[in-house]
């Protein structure tokens, strides 16, 4: 009998620690609490040791995913797979056995808000196979360096540096690829680095080669309004908190952690910060940007006066290649054309949103693929054991996108 009762008790437990209320719509509830639980056991125990002093918590959540998650390379009779560099930078190379030549050619930066995850992920793994079979195209997934060793712009420095490696003749005769059919893409933090890439390469007259396309899977592209719709709207959604990316983008800016609840009050983004213009505040003005039907009932949270300083103390909130979307009109307009991905239940869906409008401002041909049950990073949970439907639809379809118009 207490046998029966303890286990009752710990099945309570356990129900109440799963059960999160999610809004009504999102894809599969119960699997993505299972796994919203699982990623907060990390996260806590993650805490505790980094409160303790045992660790710095990005570094126990790292050995996690490494222990749970990276795969060795392994080739099949359809992909080739194996470990190398681009422009001195750590890539996994995945080759289509037979087909036409030249190729196709893809370079993918994954997410993890630049300080977790690897392109060595059986995830992204599995991701890559399968974009290297059905595009019968070469895929390079580039593993940049990880915060909180290298901050900005170190991620941005190693995807440039990969991507200017992947244009090269050198690398396209070596692979084989087609030099007219490039493509730079990424998911969330991956997103980022993507775009920025895509602007900074578009714009250097004095390369020979370059993109034709770049795909962006729910993008993470500014830090100065934490109040968008969406961050409103999904701020406690599963999987990616809004804390939990106000923490990404100060370890990935070099800034204090103490400086999270000024960002989560956009005190930083005050009408008195001097280092904001006006121009760049109607860059990511989501009242103009935004159709109607994001927008619903929320209202800007617009400070007259915040935090003085802290835009001088965090020069990287201002700077386009860690928030893309403050980039100049003239800079936009250059870049390939686009395919960006964006998810309802996502913090960060108002960010692709207004990225894909600019862009289509500027001139630039746009595929905006909204999924109405998605949710933050649910592309990579295509496969099992945390397969979901979003998952395995939003995948064919970015690889359906990539084969009709790369």
């Amino acid at each position: 009998m207490r046998l029966r009762l303890a286990g009752a008790v710990l099945l309570s437990a356990a129900a109440y620690y799963v059960y999160l209320p999610l809004p009504s719509g999102v894809s599969e509830p119960w699997k993505l609490m299972l796994l919203d639980a699982l990623f907060r056991s990390f996260m806590q125990a993650s805490d505790v040791a980094h409160a303790l002093g045992v660790c710095h918590r990005v570094h126990l959540l790292n050995r996690v995913v490494s222990w749970v998650e990276v795969i060795e390379a392994r080739s099949s009779a359809a992909v080739h797979v194996a470990d190398s560099t681009l422009g001195g930078v750590p890539t996994r190379v995945f080759e289509p056995s037979g087909g036409s030549r030249p190729k196709r050619g893809v370079i993918y930066f994954h997410g993890g808000g630049w300080a977790l995850g690897s392109g060595r992920m059986r995830s992204y793994d599995l991701l890559c196979r399968k974009m290297a079979e059905d595009l019968d195209a070469v895929v390079m997934s580039v593993d940049y360096r990880l915060a909180p060793e290298a901050v900005f712009p170190d991620q941005y420095h190693d995807a440039l540096a990969a991507s200017r490696a992947f244009l090269s003749a050198q690398v396209l005769q070596r692979y084989g690829v087609d030099p007219q059919r490039l493509c730079v893409s990424g998911d969330s933090a991956g997103g980022n680095l993507a775009a920025a890439v895509a602007q900074e390469l578009s714009s250097d007259d004095t390369l020979q080669v370059k993109f034709k396309a770049q795909a962006l899977i729910y993008p993470v592209l500014q830090a100065l309004d934490f109040h968008t719709p969406s961050y409103q709207q999904n701020q406690a959604v599963p999987i990616l908190y809004r804390p939990v990316m106000a923490r990404f983008w100060l370890q990935y800016l070099g800034a204090d952690s103490s400086l999270e609840p000024l960002l989560l009050a956009n005190n930083h983004s005050s009408l008195d910060q001097p280092g904001i213009s006006a121009e760049a505040r109607s860059r990511l003005d989501w009242t103009g940007l935004l159709p109607a039907e994001r927008r619903k009932h929320f209202r800007p949270l617009v400070r007259e006066t915040g935090s003085a300083g802290v835009v001088g103390r965090v020069p990287g909130l201002t700077d386009v290649r860690a928030a893309p979307l403050l980039a100049e009109r003239g800079v936009l307009g250059r870049t390939p054309k686009a395919y960006v991905m964006t998810c309802e239940f996502d913090v960060l869906r108002d960010d692709g949103l207004m990225y894909g409008r600019r862009l289509q401002d500027a001139g630039v041909p746009v595929t905006s693929d909204h999924y109405e049950d998605g949710f933050h990073g649910c592309m990579v949970f295509a496969y099992l054991p945390m397969m979901s439907d979003v998952g395995w639809r939003s995948m064919n379809n970015y690889i359906r996108w990539l084969d009709q118009n790369l």
